[in-house]
């Protein structure tokens, strides 16, 4: 294996890394020389190299991935519902109206606050929160990245999702209504 292979092998696992790299933020020398302690080899020239033509080619990447990614969100649509809440339960009730997500031994509830049983016990309830759903063309399925750009976008505002689901050609996200606005103008800012 070259030292260029072993290079982004070592890189593969590591996000923030790649992500310095794609931003052209890294200072290559002093991550040469981490590398190479960790791959075990004394040619940090060749790290160096390997590193600067791995970010060239990860930024050509990025910009055309986040082409990609804005084109599909400016023919999507956005619409928001107040007056949600997330229940997490370890027991299955009934529920006529809402979301269901049922995972190996806990149950995600999206619900109508209205709709909020009282006496179901609750291993955690966001009882405040508001659903945006973004509506996009089918292709959104097969574009990378669209989810990783949405969170991302969100967790720059200092947004924690409090529930994420993305099916098909919908994006649905809960927020804590403290949020709302602020999230409603980021993402309107992108979708068409």
């Amino acid at each position: 294996m070259t030292i260029a292979q072993d290079v982004r092998n070592h890189l593969r696992n590591k996000p923030y890394l790649l992500e310095a790299l794609e931003k052209g933020i890294v200072n290559l020398s002093e991550l040469s020389r981490q590398i190479q302690k960790e791959i075990k080899t004394n040619d940090t020239s060749a790290i160096k190299a390997a590193l600067r033509r791995y970010s060239e080619e990860l930024q050509k990447h990025k910009q055309k991935r986040e082409e990609k990614v804005l084109h599909l969100l400016g023919r999507s649509s956005i619409a928001v519902y107040d007056r949600k809440s997330v229940m997490i339960t370890s027991k299955e009730f009934d529920s006529k109206t809402g979301m269901k997500v049922d995972l190996l031994d806990k149950f995600v509830y999206l619900l109508d606050r209205s709709d909020l049983p009282q006496r179901v016990n609750a291993l955690i309830k966001h009882e405040n929160c508001t659903m945006l759903v973004v509506h996009s063309p089918e292709e959104l399925e097969a574009t990378p990245g669209v989810v990783a750009f949405i969170a991302t976008l969100l967790a720059e505002q200092n947004v924690n999702i409090v529930e994420f689901i993305s099916c098909w050609t919908e994006t649905i996200i809960v927020i804590e209504k403290k949020d709302s606005l602020k999230v409603y103008e980021t993402l309107s800012n992108l979708v068409g």
